[in-house]
C-alpha cells in the first residue's frame, strides 16, 4: 500500500493526495502519513515484530470456534478466550474489530481450504492418526503392528496405543479409552483423517459417521472433528508423530513377546518423547502439558461401551432374526442372511457389523425361553403403506368423509387384512370409476362390507348401465330386462359371516 502511494503520487508529478485518497480508498489523512515517511522508517516498521496482530496466536482457535458455531457474539468469543488464557493482550474493542474480520474471511474468503490448528490455546484439540508398520521383529517373527497416535495440539504430549491384530472399532475405542486415561482428562475435540472407523461416508461434506464410535463420542464428551478428504495437511502434527514413531520407536528394535513391545512403547513415551525438546514449540512436551494444559482438560470416566467385547457371532435368517440363548432377536433386514457378532452389555443385547462396528440393534435380554423380540422399526412401515393407500382412495373417492367412512367398515369387517383390503378397493375404484358418490356413500353406512361386495357391486352396475344402454337401442316396443334385483345383492345365500369389530 504505501509503495501504491509513493508511484501514484511520483514525487508530486503524479496524482493529488486528493485523488490517491480516492483512487484507493482510503483517508487523505493516510496518504499524508505515509508520504511524509521516507524508505528507511518504512523499512524499519514492517520489520517490526510488534505489528503482528496480538490476537493472531489465537487465530486457529477464533476460525474453529466460528466454524463450528458461526453465531457467537465476539462478547462471548473473548469470555472464552479469558477462560482459557486469562488476561488478554487485547482490548474488547480490538476483539471485536479481529473476530469481526475473520467471520468475513470464514464466509466469504476464496483460498486453499485449511483445517485450524488450535495449537495456541490449551486443551482444545487432540489429533488422532492410526498406523501401522509391518517389519516388526517379535520373537524372532516379522509381526505387523497396528497402532494409533494420540498429540495434544498445544502440547505435543503423545501416546502411543497398539493392537497386534487389524483395527476395528471396539479396539479404537479402547485405544482411545486408554490414550484419555493416559493425559488424564479429555480435549473438548478430537481431529481424524475419514478413516471408516470413524466416518463411514461424505457427500458435499455431509459426514455418516460411525454410529459405535460416534455413541462412545457423545457420552465421553469430545467433538468428533473429520478434515476434508486426501488433505493430511489439516493434521500435520500427529502425521509427523505417526512418522516419528515407526522410525524412532520401532525401528531397529527386536522384542522377545508382545509384552515387551508394550512396555518398550510406554517407556519410549515417558523417556524419549514427551520429555525431548520439542523442535516447534522449544519446550518439553510434559512439562508445558504440566504447566498450561493438564488443568484445562475435561475430566474423563470410562462409558460402560468401552467394555463391550464381542463374545460371537450369528447369521440373520430370512425374517431378520438371530438367534441367542433360547430366544430370537430382530435386526433390520438390510442384514438379512449376513453374519453380525453379538454382544451382552449388562442387560442389554448389542448387534453389531462385523466389518464398521457399527451398533446395528439393541434389545433388552430376555429371561424366558422360546420368545422373539421384535423391533417394529426394523421391518417395512406397513402403517405408512396403509396411509398411502386411504389418501389414493380418498382422491379416487372425492370426498374425505366418505373415504373415511368406507376404509372403517373395511378395517371392522376385515381386521388383520386391512392393507390388502385397501389396496384391493383402490384397484376397484380405479377399474370401474368413476363411480358416483351417491352409491359409494350407501356402501359406506353397510356392516360387513368388504372388497369383494364392493366389487359385486360394482359388476352389478355396470351391467345395469349396459342394459340401459342396450334397452335404449333396442326397436320400439320391445321391454327392457327388470334390473331391480341387483340391488339386492350383498349378502350369499347360506354364507352368512360374524366379523369381530377391532
Amino acid at each position: 500500500m504505501i509503495h501504491k502511494i509513493k508511484s501514484l503520487h511520483d514525487g508530486g508529478n503524479g496524482l493529488s493526495i486528493r485523488a490517491i485518497s480516492k483512487e484507493l480508498e482510503i483517508s487523505r489523512n493516510s496518504v499524508r502519513k505515509y508520504l511524509r515517511l521516507d524508505e528507511v522508517t518504512i523499512a524499519r516498521q514492517q520489520d517490526d515484530p510488534a505489528r503482528s496482530k496480538q490476537l493472531d496466536a489465537c487465530r486457529d482457535y477464533l476460525l474453529s470456534l466460528l466454524m463450528n458455531f458461526p453465531g457467537l457474539s465476539a462478547v462471548k468469543i473473548a469470555r472464552k478466550l479469558r477462560e482459557k488464557l486469562g488476561e488478554l493482550p487485547a482490548s474488547d474493542r480490538s476483539i471485536r474489530r479481529y473476530v469481526s474480520a475473520l467471520k468475513d474471511k470464514v464466509a466469504t474468503g476464496q483460498f486453499r481450504y485449511y483445517e485450524p490448528v488450535v495449537d495456541a490455546v490449551p486443551g482444545v484439540q487432540c489429533q488422532v492418526d492410526p498406523g501401522e508398520l509391518r517389519t516388526v521383529l517379535i520373537g524372532g517373527v516379522e509381526t505387523v503392528v497396528h497402532f494409533v497416535v494420540f498429540m495434544l495440539a498445544y502440547s505435543r504430549l503423545m501416546y502411543v496405543g497398539l493392537s497386534f491384530r487389524p483395527l476395528d472399532t471396539q479396539q479404537f475405542i479402547q485405544l482411545h479409552d486408554e490414550a484419555l486415561r493416559y493425559f488424564g482428562g479429555m480435549p473438548e475435540e478430537c481431529v481424524y483423517d475419514q478413516t471408516r472407523l470413524v466416518v463411514i461416508g461424505e457427500k458435499y461434506r455431509e459426514l455418516s459417521l460411525n454410529e459405535r464410535f460416534y455413541q462412545y463420542a457423545t457420552t465421553s464428551g469430545f467433538r468428533i472433528h473429520a478434515c476434508e478428504g486426501y488433505d493430511p495437511e489439516s493434521k500435520g502434527k500427529v502425521e509427523a508423530g505417526v512418522k516419528y514413531v515407526k522410525q524412532d520407536c520401532f525401528y531397529g528394535e527386536i522384542f522377545r513377546d508382545e509384552q515387551h513391545l508394550r512396555q518398550h512403547v510406554l517407556d519410549w513415551l515417558n523417556n524419549v518423547a514427551n520429555i525431548r525438546v520439542h523442535g516447534t514449540t522449544g519446550e518439553l512436551p510434559r512439562e508445558r502439558f504440566e504447566r498450561d494444559e493438564r488443568i484445562q482438560l475435561k475430566s474423563y470416566l470410562s462409558p460402560a461401551c468401552v467394555t463391550l467385547v464381542a463374545s460371537e457371532t450369528r447369521k440373520v435368517d430370512k425374517t431378520g432374526l438371530i438367534s441367542w440363548k433360547a430366544n430370537k432377536y430382530s435386526v433390520p433386514m438390510a442384514w438379512q442372511q449376513s453374519r453380525v457378532g453379538v454382544l451382552e452389555s449388562g442387560n442389554q443385547l448389542h448387534i453389531t457389523d462385523l466389518q464398521g462396528g457399527e451398533v446395528l440393534a439393541r434389545h433388552e435380554l430376555s429371561g424366558g425361553k422360546g420368545r422373539i423380540i421384535k423391533n417394529n422399526n426394523h421391518y417395512r412401515d406397513h402403517t405408512r403403506r396403509r396411509e398411502q393407500l386411504e389418501q389414493d382412495i380418498q382422491t379416487l373417492v372425492g370426498d374425505e368423509v366418505v373415504s373415511r367412512a368406507l376404509c372403517q367398515q373395511l378395517r371392522q369387517s376385515l381386521p388383520k387384512v386391512y392393507k390388502d383390503q385397501l389396496y384391493a378397493v383402490r384397484s376397484l375404484l380405479r377399474k370401474h370409476g368413476p363411480v358416483e358418490l351417491e352409491m359409494l356413500t350407501i356402501l359406506s353406512q353397510k356392516p360387513g362390507i368388504t372388497a369383494t361386495r364392493i366389487e359385486e357391486y360394482l359388476v352389478a352396475i355396470q351391467l345395469a348401465n349396459q342394459r340401459e344402454r342396450h334397452a335404449e337401442s333396442l326397436p320400439e316396443g320391445l321391454v327392457p330386462l327388470d334390473l331391480s334385483a341387483y340391488q339386492q345383492l350383498g349378502q350369499r345365500t347360506g354364507q352368512e359371516v360374524t366379523h369381530e369389530h377391532a
